[in-house]
């Protein structure tokens, strides 16, 4: 199993309302992440913080709106044999305002309960990341992870893969196992990248033409 970790906790007091909700053509951003997470991930775990009742709700509302118009599967762009159900699942991160990283250990942490393969990271406030560079970045990953020569080197492989757009670093974030136990147990870090930089032994830099990878999107007029 892939899983994916959306984050979606902030207070989004840039944006004026809350950011997992705003429209990006037909679909919320965060319908988006999932979406897109979808092209390569079983499950997506959706980190929710400031409010996260109404945001849930009117996340389900919405996937279940797209499920009954047949919108909702493998995106487009996605690799991968269908798997019989795709899931989302839902936790709260109550330190949302410790910063994205108190959100993404939380996210991780809910998504090694499953025992993953591998994990990405994907901040909610990309919602114009191809469902192809996700899944990219799924099989490089996955091939680093199978050139382990035994599976004792596979479980202790420390590695990140993160796309880069014109020598710019984006996101989603590709995790082995390992890193991701990691991250999500360093109380130390400062932030994602000091995380990542504290617990990486290899640190691999994927270069796409998806301009997606690098715009986030803070204010309404990003």
């Amino acid at each position: 199993m892939i899983v994916g970790v959306l984050l979606a906790a902030g207070a989004s007091s840039r944006m004026g309302r809350p950011k997992s909700l705003v429209r990006a053509g037909a679909e919320s951003f965060v319908a988006h992440g999932i979406r897109h997470l979808w092209s390569a991930c079983d499950r997506v775990v959706i980190v929710l913080g400031a409010q996260a009742p109404s945001i849930r709700r009117e996340t389900e509302r919405e996937l279940e709106r797209l499920a009954w118009a047949g919108r909702l599967g493998r995106a487009r762009g996605g690799s991968g044999p269908a798997p019989d159900h795709l899931e989302a699942r839902f936790v709260v991160n109550r330190a949302w305002k410790q910063g994205m990283l108190s959100s993404a250990r939380a996210g991780l942490r809910e998504a090694l309960r499953a025992r993953p393969e591998a994990v990405l990271v994907l901040p909610v406030d990309h919602p114009a990341v191809r469902p192809g560079t996700v899944a990219d970045l799924t099989r490089v990953l996955m091939g680093a992870l199978a050139a382990c020569r035994t599976p004792a080197d596979r479980a202790r492989f420390s590695y990140a893969l993160i796309p880069r757009h014109r020598r710019r670093r984006g996101h989603p974030i590709a995790l082995s196992p390992a890193l991701a136990r990691a991250v999500a147990g360093d109380a130390g870090a400062e932030n994602l990248s000091d995380g990542l930089r504290r617990n990486a032994r290899l640190v691999g830099y994927l270069d796409v033409s998806d301009k997606g990878v690098v715009r986030n999107r803070n204010t309404p007029d990003d």
